[in-house]
């Protein structure tokens, strides 16, 4: 049998739309791991035989089929064999426009009607397996944050809903709910994400925190959406991001400190939607605080070791503030914060001589004087305008 080699997935889709491909993956039809091994090709796959190419490093998997075998998404048996057929391998594939082939000669095989589906921005699932792996709806999800102008197929999302109300998503680990959500997170349009997961009733499993936004007053989840969709926008890290949309849910502290370790949620995600959450409210009445309450935000928040956190922080509290981030206490805050960290701690503690008790304090307090010298010499604080970003 021939061997034969096709680029699949998202690479066929992106250059059908017109957008530039980042990664290829392809398909090795008719071919054998030694037959692979022998023209050069690297073994890199534990479940099923995927290979790195000599030159390109790129992946090439020979053609498979799947089985179900287990609830959640790590119980399927794979199979591999040279008589394995393309369309048996694209069947297995989420979406019809993912299951799209480019052949060596530039031909594009498309079986199951991705192209239409492109044409009419539609995500239609391939077949019935796509309700034997959850994680195919976080998928979903992330491609809407993706390409905001699909819609979901009714029938693909009446499927959806029979694998959450079958209690499929729950079986999802954290680490690959978490890997998905904060891949949509860092699209253009992370509110589409949710609005699917929504959708279907996955948020309110995956996340029941952000579902529950909907069941407050009658314009929270508008709210919520739009100030993900503001950070995206602004193009804020990830970090940030979640942080803005923790704060946006509304809810307290524990209950984003429970949320993120269900999820296992990074520690540098985490600690920023904690501080958003805790410190937003002193940040707003940035310009009502005096000298000392501004020096002792600094401190709570670590300011002096770690301003760019701080700096961060001030932006996800910026995407609820305003729709376009442009807050003032936020320069504001950071001018302030210049001047207290332009103290030279080291000659403060000098003068103290030999009570080391009284560094600390002494340190605060000079702190302190330099901002109160800095906000007389900045004006009325009241009204800002030489803060403006």
């Amino acid at each position: 049998m021939t061997m034969r080699i096709y680029v699949v997935g998202g690479a066929v889709r992106d250059a059908l739309l017109g957008l530039p491909v980042q990664d290829r993956d392809h398909v090795v039809v008719g071919a054998t791991p030694e037959a692979m091994l022998a023209a050069g090709f690297r073994p890199v796959g534990k479940d099923f035989p995927v290979f790195l190419h000599p030159d390109t490093q790129e992946e090439y998997a020979l053609a498979r089929t799947e089985r179900k075998t287990a609830p959640g998404y790590h119980g399927f048996v794979f199979h591999t064999a040279p008589d394995v057929t393309l369309e048996d391998d694209l069947i297995r594939r989420d979406l019809t426009i993912n299951a799209m082939a480019r052949a060596e000669d530039g031909s594009i095989v498309d079986p199951y009607g991705g192209r239409r589906d492109l044409e009419a921005r539609v995500f239609r699932h391939v077949s019935a397996a796509f309700a034997e792996d959850p994680v195919r709806i976080l998928r979903l999800a992330r491609f809407a944050a993706r390409f905001p102008e699909f819609r979901v197929a009714g029938e693909t999302l009446a499927l959806m809903k029979k694998m959450v109300e079958e209690g499929e998503v729950d079986a999802l680990v954290a680490e690959r709910v978490w890997q998905e959500l904060a891949r949509g997170l860092l699209e253009a349009h992370p509110s589409r994400m949710f609005a699917v997961l929504r959708d279907c009733g996955a948020l309110a499993r995956i996340m029941p925190e952000l579902d529950a936004a909907w069941g407050k007053e009658a314009d929270a989840g508008v709210h919520l959406m739009r100030v993900i969709d503001a950070a995206a926008g602004q193009r804020h890290t990830l970090a940030v991001r979640f942080a803005a949309l923790m704060h946006a849910s509304g809810i307290d502290g524990p209950s984003i400190d429970a949320a993120c370790k269900r999820l296992k949620v990074p520690n540098d995600c985490r600690d920023l939607a904690l501080m958003t959450a805790r410190e937003h409210e002193h940040a707003a009445r940035a310009f009502e605080l005096g000298a000392d309450a501004i020096v002792a935000l600094f401190e709570r928040c670590d300011g002096f070791r770690k301003p760019e956190r701080f700096a961060d922080m001030l932006l996800a509290a910026a995407c609820n503030a305003t729709p376009t981030g442009a807050w003032l206490q936020r320069p504001f805050l950071l001018d302030a914060l210049a001047a207290a960290r332009g103290v030279n701690a080291g000659e403060v503690a000098a003068r103290c001589g030999a009570d080391k008790a009284r560094i600390p304090a002494a340190v605060h307090a000079a702190r302190v004087a330099a901002v109160a010298h800095w906000i007389d010499g900045a004006g009325d604080v009241g009204t800002p305008a030489s803060h403006a970003p």
